[in-house]
């Protein structure tokens, strides 16, 4: 009973079709898509570079050497 097989996955996507239509599916997936860009270039611009992260350590080192 918990296996789903293909045919099984066929007919839930038709259903799904036939309740919200082709264009509100695409439109969702649009948002769904622009959101995981927005995710991963947020993600990508809070983490330093290698090398900000060694010239603000060598800042440092020479800070507290003088």
């Amino acid at each position: 009973m918990g296996n789903i097989g293909w045919t099984g996955i066929i007919i839930i996507a038709i259903l799904v079709v036939i309740l919200f239509g082709k264009g509100k599916i695409s439109s969702i997936m649009g948002d769904l898509a622009k959101g995981i860009k927005s995710f991963k270039k947020g993600m990508s611009d809070d983490t330093p570079s290698k090398n900000e992260d060694n010239n603000s350590n060598s800042d440092n080192t020479n800070s507290e050497n003088k």
